[in-house]
């Protein structure tokens, strides 16, 4: 089942300084919801262990992270894909954008597509896109706290190409 999802948030810090901290793995394993590891496995390579939880599933999803098509301190993509056991899988990435913000801080934008597949995917595509959603705020809001403050603009889920990958 496809989840896509986009959004923006204005920080109150310098591009510099947001980009090194999209960068840090003690920043992301703090900001990351149910996030117990996120460690340096080699260059741009990072390896990871998060919970989750699903309506009635709940999953421990071990994984890796990549971070491609890097254009220091503006862009990258990160791409994942982690194992949960009986729970199922997820495999995805996210473009993320820095851009000036009129305040003088930082806009950051960033595109999600992503999969899952499994027990978690026969719950639907309401269910995951709310999760989708809750989680995508929780880590913004945290992130924006870790940066210097900041505010979500908006986190949009794209319900029509969720549901139609719903089912398979």
């Amino acid at each position: 089942m496809a989840v896509n999802m986009s959004g923006e948030v204005i920080l109150a810090a310098d591009r510099e300084r947001v980009w090194a901290m999209l960068n840090d793995p003690e920043v992301l394993k703090v900001c990351i919801p149910g996030c117990e590891t996120f460690e340096l496995d080699g260059e741009n390579t990072f390896q990871a262990v998060a919970r989750v939880k699903i309506g009635p599933v709940n999953a421990r999803f071990k994984g890796k992270v990549t971070l491609s098509d890097i254009d220091a301190p503006n862009s990258y993509k990160i791409s994942g894909e982690g194992e949960g056991g009986i729970a199922g899988f997820a495999k995805g990435g996210a473009t993320v954008r820095l851009e000036p913000a009129e305040d003088g801080g930082t806009r950051l934008i960033y595109d999600v597509e992503a999969n899952v597949g499994g027990k978690i995917a026969q719950l639907g595509s309401r269910l995951i896109n709310s999760v989708a959603k809750k989680n995508a705020d929780t880590f913004f809001a945290k992130f924006a706290e870790a940066v210097g403050g900041g505010t979500v603009v908006a986190t949009n889920v794209d319900e029509a190409g969720t549901a139609a990958g719903e089912g398979s």
